[in-house]
């Protein structure tokens, strides 16, 4: 690879090394199986038109995917564990080091469902309210004590800051999101955070990840003279204490969004909320040299890609 090209595809991959720190949970979701260094991106927005459009001589696509097992993420009083999370997004880079993100159809976060501790019990009882420690008598099994916890990318990223993720204590991107909390008390439209007032992340690294470099084949094998190259940034951890949280809202029909609001100590102030993610694995995939190929640089890859599948 170019030192120049190199730099900024490792700033890109820190950059959103650090954006797992938001997929504390979720929901899993269909993905391609790839082969060989073509694996962890399953769900890279390849056929996306902004990453067709790439001509790899101004612009240039990138896919980028991070995976992490543990973390937490707290709200207001409450701190729930994560599951395995995946991240996968795609990048074009612009003269003067800006850059377009674009999201796969199904949103770039995925990961495990998680479930809250304490479930509806932890949630909002006790309660001397009749309407809610009516609900809490009739908690007389797991299943109606679960309470499950989705996180769910709202709008879109924003203000991405390529060379951010190379170093630590600087917002990367912006990324806003909403917890979807379920349970057969709760319904399927109890949420924290919305569109309209989401929860706004703005991760960084906490530790810096060492990069290293690799390249393969169009079809994912291993190649040292290979036209792809994959960059591997392995074991940084991230984290925001940054964010705000809104109160939550739809639950019970919205006869129940100021117990949840009560127990869990929503709406809570910046400061008062964190997000952590452990050791993530973050890897980032692109065509080597992208004037090889102009100007249909991301075509060119969405065709290695495709080639990948099994």
């Amino acid at each position: 690879m170019r030192s120049v090209s190199t730099r900024a595809r490792v700033g890109a991959l820190g950059a959103f090394t650090a954006l797992t720190t938001v997929m504390a949970i979720g929901t899993a979701t269909a993905q391609t199986q790839l082969n060989g260094n073509w694996a962890p991106f399953s769900r890279c927005p390849v056929d996306n038109p902004t990453m067709l459009a790439a001509d790899g001589v101004n612009d240039s696509a990138l896919c980028v995917s991070s995976h992490s097992a543990s973390g937490s993420i707290k709200l207001g009083n409450t701190t729930v564990p994560t599951g395995a999370s995946d991240l996968q997004i795609g990048v074009v880079t612009h003269p003067g080091g800006t850059s377009t993100l674009v999201s796969p159809a199904e949103g770039a976060l995925v990961a495990d469902s998680a479930n809250l501790p304490g479930g509806l019990l932890g949630l909002m009882c006790p309660s001397n309210i009749p309407v809610v420690s009516g609900i809490c008598n009739q908690i007389t099994n797991v299943s109606l004590n679960k309470v499950t916890a989705t996180i769910e990318s709202v709008n879109s990223p924003s203000d991405f800051q390529l060379l951010a993720g190379t170093t630590t204590g600087k917002p990367i991107v912006t990324l806003p999101v909403r917890i979807h909390l379920e349970n057969p008390f709760l319904g399927s439209n109890c949420y924290i955070g919305s569109s309209s007032n989401p929860i706004v992340l703005r991760p960084q690294n906490l530790t810096r990840p060492a990069p290293s470099t690799e390249a393969f084949n169009g079809d994912g094998t291993p190649d040292p003279t290979g036209p792809l190259g994959r960059i591997n940034l392995i074991g940084a951890n991230q984290g925001d204490s940054t964010f705000a949280v809104p109160g939550a809202s739809g639950c019970g029909l919205g006869l129940l969004d100021w117990a949840v609001n009560l127990k869990t100590g929503l709406p809570a102030a910046s400061g008062t909320n964190s997000v952590t993610l452990n050791s993530a694995a973050t890897y980032v995939a692109t065509i080597n040299d992208p004037t090889s190929v102009a100007p249909d640089q991301g075509k060119v890859l969405s065709q290695y890609w495709h080639s990948a599948a099994k």
